[in-house]
């Protein structure tokens, strides 16, 4: 077998940023099922200043390649381009403008109507937590990806479909108290692993496929006792590990009806607000050490910032955080495999530095922060 060629030493920033582009940033929670849909495009119509503050964090950081987590799939209201178009090509106080001339953009399950009463209230909506994924609309909490080099759509695959009961070993919510499982069994044989979507998007760097593993699991709060939103936070967060296996996944099936995971030796970032933290009880015990502690991934190296320091000072892991809400939710993972870390932050200036005021509270911006790391390809 011919030696794979070695990749041009290219140096890239991938970035991860949850930048609360949906209804809820935009509109008040009464008219969410009813405008929701309308909130992001009035928004980017109307020079909304919280996406010109998105605009001026990621000119300011400059990735090369940027993951948005809740950014809604609104495809027939065009605003990825509006959103490029209007503000990312457009100089936001001062920045430089910045051009992706590659995006990938995919439906997603949040607001996708499901015909079960998922949370057994007695009702069926189709929307909330009667939804696939937790939406009052469909396309909220999309995800999107956008790259200064090019994506190989061919090879490019998405899990949005892939049944949560596929997964080996799937963690099924019970009614408290009994065996009973929480999803009747009609709704448990239809649900989908992903509340929003898996993807994983490739990019073609000079010739070098780099995998974007991205994911927004769902957060594992909102629900009662049977867990369910933990145990499906834990199990998205899971099929990574599944994916990357070098073992047999041949229970893996794509959108596109392929089987099987990630081939062996590649080069891979896994990027997202994945709503899980070594901090938060929250969590089912060990659901982000997954990743963290994975031998295919370089998860000792920690991004961090002196703003997250500042906003916690009692807390020794307050540098990590991601997200005003003290936690570290946020990741871009490298794999061990064919990338060296050069570097690495969150976008968090502590009060009184350049560019603190875009952090300042969730209405600025997000709150989220950017988080990214600077790689070679090896």
């Amino acid at each position: 077998m011919p030696k794979e060629k070695s990749p041009e030493p290219v140096t890239l920033r991938v970035a991860s940023f949850n930048v609360s582009m949906d209804a809820s940033n935009y509109i008040a929670a009464e008219k969410w099922q009813s405008e929701g849909a309308q909130a992001l495009p009035n928004a980017l119509a109307n020079q909304h200043p919280q996406i010109k503050a998105i605009a001026e964090i990621i000119q300011h950081t400059r990735p090369d390649v940027l993951l948005l987590n809740e950014f809604d799939y609104l495809p027939e209201a065009d605003v990825l381009t509006r959103f490029q178009d209007d503000y990312l090509a457009v100089s936001q106080n001062g920045e430089a403008p910045i051009a992706y001339p590659y995006v990938y953009w995919a439906p997603v399950n949040t607001g996708r109507a499901s015909p079960f009463d998922l949370n057994r209230d007695g009702k069926t909506t189709g929307v909330g937590d009667d939804a696939w994924g937790y939406g009052n609309y469909l396309g909220q909490y999309g995800m999107a990806i956008l790259s200064r080099y090019p994506i190989d759509t061919q090879a490019t695959r998405t899990f949005q479909f892939f049944k949560w009961k596929d997964l080996p070993g799937a963690l099924r919510p019970l009614v408290p108290g009994s065996h009973e499982g929480w999803y009747s069994s009609n709704a448990w044989a239809e649900m989908p692993l992903s509340s929003k979507s898996h993807w994983d998007v490739v990019i073609d760097v000079k010739g070098t496929p780099l995998h974007i593993l991205a994911s927004h699991p769902t957060p594992p709060v909102f629900d009662g006792e049977e867990n369910r939103n933990g145990r499906r936070n834990h199990d998205e967060i899971r099929f990574w590990v599944e994916y990357i296996a070098a073992r047999n996944n041949d229970f893996i099936y794509d959108d596109q009806g392929r089987r099987g995971g990630l081939a062996k030796a590649q080069r891979f970032v896994i990027a997202g607000d994945l709503n899980a933290s070594i901090e938060s009880p929250d969590n089912v015990p060990g659901a982000i050490e997954q990743l963290l502690e994975h031998q295919a991934i370089q998860g000792d190296f920690i991004p961090e910032s002196a703003g997250g320091a500042a906003h916690s000072p009692d807390n020794p892991l307050a540098a990590q955080h991601t997200a005003g809400w003290r936690k570290r939710a946020d990741y871009v993972l490298p794999s061990s495999y064919g990338l060296r870390i050069i570097d690495g932050g969150v976008f968090w200036p502590a009060e009184g530095e350049a560019k603190a005021e875009l952090v300042s509270d969730r209405k600025r911006s997000s709150d989220h922060r950017l988080v990214w790391i600077d790689i070679q390809m090896q």
